[in-house]
């Protein structure tokens, strides 16, 4: 058995591509003989060869403690693995025996990640990178383990805040203390899930990641009430007590991506832009309850004035130009002398505009152009968005148009409000919104107004 008293505590290695150990310290030589291997065989230690697997297929350094079983005892060790060309390189620190494990009970103190209340187990390194995720979790919840490996936290977690308005996740990485319960939603799947984990640290003292654990949250299903408008009370409340603080989490957010205040681990200042694009969604959220609300109203009334619907469709796609850039999508527009005279509210048909070509942008391939035409008949002013993406089966182009429906819940979108409100505006100007789609052929969405007739 290892004795630390009388071997070097830190140890290194070299693994060959195939898993072969071509060098080892004698500590390491030792531990592996023990385990049944030799050089120039594969690493026989389970543990380390896992993690060696890990860093190579996905080209990073993975930190972790494990505890290897040894005779008659455990041996808690901390193990770095590194990418050097071909070969790993890992390094072995630690050797702290301890005794062979018995099942025990979980003491109150401290989070029960392993509990048969958590659906899964996930870990992190201190870039906040996944490093192992259970593997039967991914089968049932619509997500691939082995797909997230090396990934930031944040592409298997929409985080939400907490009670207080606050991200418990920042909380716990500033105070270096557990977190207890960060909410968050699957972005495989929409459902929402409880985020536990304690800190992980190196044998230096400093933050090496996250070991946590997910549990799905059954969200309980309201009673009907008695109607299904929002009450302008609701709105409101939610208006003013949602709105300060998303603004001040986005603001703050993006002042730390910006590094006002200065230099930030690049990795931080990235996980802080996603947490800012969190905040301006909720923010969209917030105005788009809000038209819910108005629209759903049975005394909604729009004003009909003349507009050009021409123009309003240049504007929405000015408005939508550098997101087109980021995104590698051309926008085409009614030429500028084109006049197509309507009916309807500027504003609100601007807003229409504004999410569909928004939607349209989203789902373009990098490189695809999105169109927007406009013509006019005897009766009817229209207005046309096309794009090259994926489409949208004819089993789904009712569903679209309901509230809080997505096709793929799985894909970055919004949140299942727009087309909904986009409609119900569109006919309370008496004209329509519709779809005409096919898998694979892209999607066109058709705006109907009243025709000018005073401007023929």
């Amino acid at each position: 058995m290892f004795d630390p008293t009388t071997e070097n505590p830190i140890a290194h290695a070299i693994i060959a591509a195939d898993g072969t150990l071509v060098f080892a310290d004698p500590a390491l030589v030792a531990l592996n003989q023990r385990a049944g291997g030799m050089r120039g065989a594969p690493l026989a230690v389970p543990q380390l060869a896992t993690i060696a697997r890990l860093a190579r297929r996905l080209g990073i350094v993975v930190s972790r403690g494990v505890v290897v079983a040894d005779d008659e005892a455990d041996v808690d060790l901390w193990v770095r693995a590194q990418p050097d060309g071909e070969n790993v390189r890992l390094t072995v620190s630690g050797w702290r025996e301890i005794a062979a494990w018995r099942p025990t009970r979980p003491s109150p103190e401290v989070p029960g990640f392993l509990d048969s209340d958590s659906d899964w187990r996930w870990e992190t390194d201190a870039a906040l990178r996944l490093t192992f995720v259970t593997l039967d979790a991914g089968p049932k919840h619509g997500f691939d383990p082995f797909a997230l490996l090396g990934q930031p936290l944040t592409a298997m977690f929409a985080l939400d805040s907490g009670s207080d308005g606050g991200l418990p996740i920042l909380d716990s990485l500033a105070r270096r203390r557990p977190m207890t319960a960060q909410p968050a939603r699957l972005r495989s799947s929409g459902r929402a899930v409880m985020l536990t984990a304690n800190v992980r640290y190196d044998v230096s003292g400093d933050f090496a990641g996250f070991v946590g654990a997910a549990r799905v949250v059954v969200e309980d299903t309201p009673a009907p009430a008695e109607s299904s408008v929002l009450s302008a009370t609701f709105t409101t409340g939610l208006d003013k007590a949602l709105r300060v603080p998303l603004a001040r989490i986005v603001a703050n957010a993006d002042s730390i991506n910006a590094q006002s205040d200065g230099p930030v681990q690049g990795d931080y200042a990235d996980y802080a832009a996603d947490i800012a694009t969190a905040g301006r969604h909720l923010l969209s959220l917030v105005d788009d309850l809000v038209d819910l609300q108005a629209v759903e109203r049975p005394d909604f009334t729009i004003a009909p004035e003349p507009i050009d619907l021409a123009d309003v469709a240049r504007r929405a796609a000015g408005l939508l130009t550098v997101r087109a850039a980021n995104l590698g999508v051309s926008i085409a527009r009614p030429a500028t002398d084109v006049r197509v005279p309507a009916i309807g509210d500027f504003r609100r048909v601007l807003q229409i505009l504004v999410n569909l070509v928004g939607n349209a942008l989203r789902y373009s391939p990098r490189g695809s152009a999105v169109s927007v035409t406009v013509t006019r008949d005897a009766t009817h002013a229209v207005l046309t968005v096309a794009d090259q993406g994926k489409g949208v089966a004819p089993e789904d182009q009712v569903r679209i148009f309901e509230k809080f429906e997505r096709v793929d819940t799985s894909e970055a979108g919004g949140n299942g409000l727009g087309l909904y409100i986009a409609r119900r505006l569109a006919r309370a100007m008496q004209g329509d919104l519709t779809v005409e789609s096919a898998p694979g052929e892209g999607a066109r969405f058709v705006l109907t107004l009243p025709a000018d007739p005073a401007r023929h």
